[in-house]
């Protein structure tokens, strides 16, 4: 039996800034495949960004599509001061000092605004500017002064990141000016925070925001080496996760980068934690109109290792062409989807879930993965998740079931933070009545939206008190 086509799986992420911003080229982004805005702090003004926020909703709406919202708060980020717009070429083999200013830095001088430098690095340190376009190791640290040799060179424009091993930074996250950017976003009720530069569930546990739906999903960014090691308590403390490559790729080896996305993805859907894999991956779009053949085989990579979404940044932040690059994206991850191992990657997930019986979501994960194994092997038109918070829905979500999934609920919020999970179409419930008036609410507005038709069989799982532990089929009428 043929399986029923089901839209694009994978969800994708986009940065806005400068390139993107105009309600034309937002509205065409949508119209390619967002499913998720992100906002970046790290530059322009607070009030830049909540009108950038405000616009995307405007947007979106207008387009008759949910689109969430995530604020990636910058975190103890390390800046030069500016190379200028033209950019200087640093080049292998030189040597550099480097000084505390924030004034401007040359291909002699790098200044550097942040006054415990000359503190926190030592002699043998390897130290990235930006994403890792130049990598300099520490040969010398004096009292007004430090010397680098540059490793690998590149042309560095604006104010990069000036990367300071994590397990010697003395700065602390959240700063203080993340928690005041999050204030104002959460006055605005964004639907989705990323914090920066997480090194242990206890960064995450100092947000302070109330617990989703009421409050964003908080997303860890694993960017550091003592993340990795901390991974099992960020995931216990937190509501997603970012796997932030380009900031991990200068902690960690190269070489251990792609088996680090692999564990983090799957240790992090296991646990029902939505997943994002993010930093460069069509890198070359920032400029180009097609991606090269290795961006396109990452992409498909990532949606084989099993990440809830992919994420644009210069891309489309301040890329040349944002609408194609999603429009690109979403190609190349639908196909991906086309090919996923649906069927052992569920086996996996339900080995990994059902070793501890006694787990509080122990009946959730039985009846989810029952729910999934049930649609892939009946053929089913849908899998209906009807969820308060959206727990029921992600659980489900998890098992990447070839089954298109309904997330409903009666919380606006919850809807929208549903944009992020894989699979899952969200929809917006009225009913909040007994089960079986919330069962045939779901299913009549799965049939007006066209999800359904008469004489379809769905699966239907609740998250209600009254009916946590039934999975049912029922036919549509």
């Amino acid at each position: 039996m043929a399986l029923k086509t089901v839209p694009r799986r994978t969800k994708i992420i986009a940065t806005i800034g400068p390139a993107s911003e105009s309600p034309e080229t937002l509205r065409a982004m949508v119209d390619a495949g967002m499913d998720v805005a992100r906002i970046g702090l790290a530059h322009g003004t607070l009030d830049e960004a909540l009108g950038r926020m405000r616009l995307v909703r405007q947007v979106a709406q207008e387009a008759g599509r949910r689109v969430g919202v995530l604020v990636d708060l910058p975190g103890p980020k390390v800046r030069t001061a500016s190379f200028g717009q033209d950019g200087v070429q640093l080049r292998v083999d030189t040597e550099v000092e480097i000084r505390v200013g924030d004034a401007k830095s040359t291909a002699e001088v790098v200044e550097v605004d942040y006054e415990n430098l000359l503190h926190d690095i030592a002699v043998g340190d390897q130290v990235a500017l930006g994403d890792g376009q130049v990598l300099l190791q520490i040969v010398d640290v004096g009292a007004d002064k430090a010397i680098g040799i540059i490793l690998h060179g590149d042309v560095i424009h604006g104010r990069p990141g000036f990367r300071i091993p994590s397990d010697r930074l003395s700065m602390s996250t959240p700063t203080p000016e993340d928690l005041q950017g999050l204030e104002a976003f959460v006055d605005q009720s964004v639907d989705m925070v990323a914090i920066s530069f997480v090194r242990s569930g206890d960064d995450i546990r100092r947000v302070n925001v109330d617990p989703h739906p009421t409050g964003p999903l908080v997303i860890a960014k694993i960017e550091t080496q003592a993340a990795v090691h901390n991974l099992e308590d960020i995931i216990d403390a937190s509501a997603g996760i970012m796997v932030a490559r380009g900031d991990l790729g200068t902690e960690c080896l190269m070489e251990e980068t792609p088996h680090l996305q692999k564990r983090i993805i799957r240790d992090c859907i296991a646990g029902g934690l939505p997943v994002i894999t993010a930093t460069q991956m069509l890198d070359s779009m920032v400029q180009a109109s097609t991606p090269t053949r290795a961006e396109v085989s990452d992409v498909a990579n990532a949606v084989f290792d099993g990440t809830s979404a992919v994420m644009l940044s210069a891309e489309t932040a301040i890329g040349a062409h944002p609408a194609a690059t999603v429009a690109t994206m979403a190609r190349i991850a639908e196909r991906a989807d086309d090919e996923f191992d649906y069927v052992r990657w569920g086996e996996n997930i339900r080995r990994l879930r059902m070793t501890d019986v006694d787990a509080p979501t122990s009946v959730t994960d039985a009846m989810t993965g029952a729910a999934a194994t049930t649609a892939n092997e009946l053929n089913l038109a849908a899998i209906v998740c009807i969820s308060a918070s959206g727990f029921t829905v992600r659980s489900m979500a998890r098992f990447r079931p070839q089954t298109a999934i309904l997330g409903f609920s009666t919380s606006e919020r919850t809807v929208q933070q549903l944009t992020l999970s894989w699979g899952v179409t969200p929809m917006l419930a009225l009913e909040s009545g007994t089960y079986e008036a919330r069962v045939s609410e779901a299913l009549s507005l799965a049939k007006e939206e066209g999800h359904v038709v008469p004489g379809d069989v769905v699966a239907v799982v609740a998250g209600m008190a009254e009916a946590t532990d039934v999975l049912r089929l029922v036919r549509v009428y």
